[in-house]
């Protein structure tokens, strides 16, 4: 029987371009461990920061230094020359994070390769990256959330009269802490903890730099509690695990430096809570149309028992230490069978006719 050949896609056009490196590189060698090195051939590409494609010989330079490879100013038809081998890929596997790989982009071109591919389609993958197309989508499906706002640049960015008006708004609202956030960013970029007027100036002028739409949400003081889900149309979801830290916030680097934060798993909550965050995590995932894997992250409040649910990422980190596999691992999935897993679960996605969805 021969092997399915298994585009790894890695790299990408954001600002997480190291971590997705650092990602499938650990998911290359999940595929190359016990019995998926008699299923399946990995052709590694790499997009560089620029946008130009390259090929196993590069990629795999990439994979094993771990060392991105510096930008080089193309001239635009090169972005869009793929390597000939890209026709040769049976299934893809996008180890992309945020923008221009997490967001629907990337989903829409292998869409359009009629490859079948892991993880989410051009919807869920777009609604489960903008914070506030999710969160509109989690309030339609009855999810409980923290009181938000959504803004524009163009209200940030405006004459002296509004903005002042904006603030007060925000003030009136939601109040002091509160987390300003680019809409359409991941892994903490550009995201903020206010506490006063001032603060709230500032930090909104610095999203709006990152993003024309902006969200503000209110301070919480509550347990920061994550589940993973796997599967398609029937998806399980898995222990409930806790991230614990010293700074300030989750920001991006407390998430990427090691030791700046602890998971816990399982979380110690009550058996009630673990279900009911686990429930939730699989509306979560339907309710953005999610294929393949998500992880989706709560708060618990536990002075109130109350769960409230924060996002869901449809391509969470993917190293052995990253929570999403190893919240599995606790669940009985090691990660060679979890990548197996995923692999299955798009060709599944193929013959349902769901990957562009």
């Amino acid at each position: 029987m021969a092997k399915l050949r298994v585009g790894l896609l890695f790299g990408g056009r954001s600002g997480e371009h190291e971590v997705s490196i650092t990602s499938a590189k650990a998911i290359a060698l999940a595929l190359a461990t016990d019995e998926n090195t008699t299923k399946y051939h990995i052709q590694p590409f790499y997009i560089q920061k620029d946008g130009i494609w390259q090929a196993e010989s590069v990629a795999q330079q990439v994979l094993d230094s771990g060392v991105a490879l510096p930008s080089s100013q193309p001239s635009p038809p090169q972005v869009w020359q793929f390597p000939p081998t890209v026709s040769e890929v049976d299934v893809w596997f996008p180890v992309l994070h945020g923008p221009n790989g997490e967001d629907g982009t990337i989903q829409g071109l292998l869409t359009l390769m009629q490859v079948p591919f892991v993880g989410s389609g051009v919807l869920g993958s777009a609604v489960g990256m903008d914070k506030i197309a999710m969160k509109t989508a989690f309030a339609q499906a009855g999810l409980p959330q923290v009181k938000y706002m959504a803004v524009t640049r163009s209200q940030v960015w405006s004459n002296p009269c509004i903005f002042p008006k904006l603030c007060d708004e925000i003030d009136a609202t939601l109040g002091y802490p509160c987390f300003v956030k680019p809409a359409n960013l991941g892994s903490s970029v550009g995201i903020a903890k206010v506490r006063t007027r001032q603060e709230l100036e500032s930090a909104l002028d610095n999203a709006a730099s990152y993003d024309r739409r902006i969200i503000i949400e209110a301070g919480i003081v509550g347990r920061e509690v994550e589940c993973a889900v796997l599967g398609n149309d029937q998806p399980q979801a898995s222990v409930v695990g806790e991230i614990t830290y010293d700074s300030d916030f989750y920001d991006y680097e407390t998430k990427y430096t090691s030791g700046r934060a602890e998971l816990i798993i399982p979380a110690q909550v009550d058996d009630g809570v673990t279900k009911e965050i686990q429930e939730m995590a699989l509306q979560a995932f339907a309710a953005v149309d999610g294929a393949g894997l998500a992880r989706v992250d709560f708060f618990y409040v536990e002075a109130t028992k109350e769960v409230l649910i924060n996002e869901i990422n449809t391509f969470p980190g993917f190293t052995a230490t990253s929570m999403y596999p190893q919240l599995w691992a606790y669940s009985g999935v090691a990660f060679p069978t979890l990548v197996d897993r995923l692999i299955q679960l798009a060709l599944d996605k193929e013959s349902d006719g769901k990957s562009g969805q």
